[in-house]
């Protein structure tokens, strides 16, 4: 029996999403907790976005599966729900728990992730209850000339440039969203939308897209570092408090296991996302 759990926490005392001996993260305290509300033995979750530490999440999804032989008086998912909510930690929020349809898997169905970086600048008043969820940048930031950086980035293309390597994984990405706006408090909120992000991706392309919007730097520098074949090293990574993911998108039940199939093979930039 799969289960989809969406989730939220805040990444501030967590090293990330992945399980690291002696450290506290998100799948640490969760693979330590369910076996334990449900009497089972340790069971893996697999999670839509691997998060760094510090990085925050309001619509993370993992899915758990459970053992054929497991019995419970009442529904499993409303047992799980309830009982989780309990004994986690306050800064980890389970919002719901459902079964996961035939070929669902968190992490491969996924069709998009979206992430919002929040920052202020030079010459607004930052409100000290935000400091653990907006990062601050030392210099004005135009919005107009950020997202004019920013449109020169969309589509499918290698984003090597912009992330931390991982052997053996791919750097192609197609970046679908990519925009910034000044709310009415001068917090500006950047929002990226793409099929998946790879390691240092979204804190990497906001270095860049602020520096641009800054006057730090120009379209053709940004141009220029974009083209490069490996990280940059000119690319500010800003910091991961500023992070959050918002949401994850899937396709129609029917889609998934097709979905799930696509996303596991190495991508190239000849083949469609």
């Amino acid at each position: 029996m799969r289960l989809r759990i969406d989730l939220a926490y805040d990444g501030a005392a967590f090293h990330g999403w992945a399980t690291q001996p002696g450290l506290r993260t998100v799948q640490g305290v969760l693979e330590e907790w369910i076996p334990r509300v449900l009497r089972i033995a340790p069971t893996p979750l697999v999670v839509a976005g691997r998060t760094d530490a510090g990085v925050h999440a309001r619509g993370q999804v993992c899915h758990v599966d459970l053992p054929d032989e497991l019995t419970l008086d009442q529904d499993p998912c409303a047992v799980l729900l309830r009982r989780l909510g309990r004994v986690l930690p306050h800064d980890i929020v389970i919002r719901d728990v459902r079964r996961a349809p035939e070929g669902f898997d968190a992490r491969f169905s996924a069709t998009w992730r979206r992430y919002i970086y929040r920052i202020v600048d030079e010459g607004q008043i930052p409100d000290p209850l935000l400091r653990g969820h907006v990062a601050r940048v030392p210099h004005p930031v135009d919005v107009g000339a950020l997202n004019a950086g920013a449109g020169t980035l969309l589509g499918l293309r290698d984003f090597a440039p912009f992330c931390k390597p991982r052997e053996g994984a791919t750097t192609i990405r197609e970046l679908r969203r990519c925009s910034a706006r000044r709310l009415g408090d001068g917090v500006i909120e950047i929002e990226l939308v793409a099929d998946a992000f790879c390691h240092s991706m979204v804190r990497s392309l906001v270095g860049a897209l602020t520096a641009v919007g800054g006057s730090r730097r120009t379209l053709a520098w940004l141009e220029d570092v974009a083209a490069h074949p490996v990280r940059h090293n000119e690319v500010l990574v800003m910091p991961a408090h500023g992070l959050v993911l918002e949401e994850v998108g899937y396709p129609a039940d029917d889609q998934l296991a097709e979905r799930a199939r696509q996303a596991r093979a190495v991508r190239t930039m000849e083949e469609p996302s």
